[in-house]
Parts: C-alpha cells; sequence; structure tokens
C-alpha cells in the first residue's frame, strides 16, 4: 500500500487545464485503491478545496463529500503516538513537521512509499521512501 499525500487529493478533482495531465494521474492511482491517508491529509485537501482565492473552490458540501468518499480507503488517525514520532522525524531529518506527520502517518498504516509532490523524490525517511507520482523533483513547499 502506498500513502496519497494531499497533492493527489487535490490534482484529482482540478479543473485547471494546466493540470489535466496530473488530474489523470492522480486519478489513475485512487482508482488502484491501494492507498493510505490520514486525517491530516483529508483536514488540509478541505481546507485547500474551499480556500476562497481558489478558482475551481469547491462548496463545503462538495467538498465534505469527497472527504466522504475518501474515507474508503484506510485512514490513519492523528494520534499521540504519530505526533511524538513526527516530532522526532522532524528533528532527525530537518523537515517541517507537516511533512514529518505525513511521513509518520504512512509508517503507521505500514506504507512504505509516500506519494507526494511535496518532498524531496526518492528521498527515504528510515524506510518509508518517497515517490513523485507527478515526475520532476520538488522541495518541500508546506
Amino acid at each position: 500500500m502506498r500513502f496519497a499525500d494531499t497533492n493527489v487529493l487535490l490534482y484529482a478533482i482540478s479543473r485547471d487545464p494546466e493540470e489535466q495531465r496530473k488530474a489523470a494521474r492522480a486519478n489513475e492511482l485512487l482508482s488502484k485503491r491501494d492507498v493510505g491517508l490520514s486525517v491530516q491529509v483529508l483536514q488540509e485537501f478541505y481546507v485547500q478545496a474551499t480556500r476562497e482565492s481558489r478558482a475551481d473552490r469547491l462548496t463545503h458540501e462538495q467538498a465534505a463529500a469527497l472527504v466522504d468518499s475518501f474515507r474508503r480507503f484506510p485512514v490513519q488517525e492523528t494520534t499521540v503516538g504519530v505526533m511524538l514520532a513526527a516530532m522526532s522525524t522532524r528533528q532527525r531529518f530537518g523537515i517541517s513537521y507537516w511533512d514529518a506527520a505525513i511521513l509518520e502517518a504512512a509508517r503507521a498504516l505500514d506504507c512504505k512509499v509516500v506519494l507526494s509532490e511535496d518532498l524531496s523524490n526518492g528521498q527515504d525517511y528510515a524506510g518509508v521512501r518517497v515517490e513523485n507520482p507527478f515526475g520532476g523533483d520538488r522541495s518541500a513547499r508546506r
């Protein structure tokens, strides 16, 4: 099982003509159903999808329905254990707490791969490897 970061969910709903290749790839990934998520990812999705400055902004009802539909995947809750592990990972690797929380939620779900555009492509974080499913190598932007 692979863990999907928030950008995978956001690209899946994108109507931006410049993001259609990424949207198709995101939907392909989500159709395979071998994906794990976390409460953090679902929260970030909701906030970003309903953001007033977003060109293809969703209504609360649309975003809430999508969050509910994404619950078909295994969803890791934010536990004290995940939080403490994320704090340690943040310190060890010098990344943001939020990126570390993604990695530790993936680890808690026994995902060996995190699909993300926000972390360094190919980087291994103590047994959890990042893959950018959209190509390229972007650095963290959280």
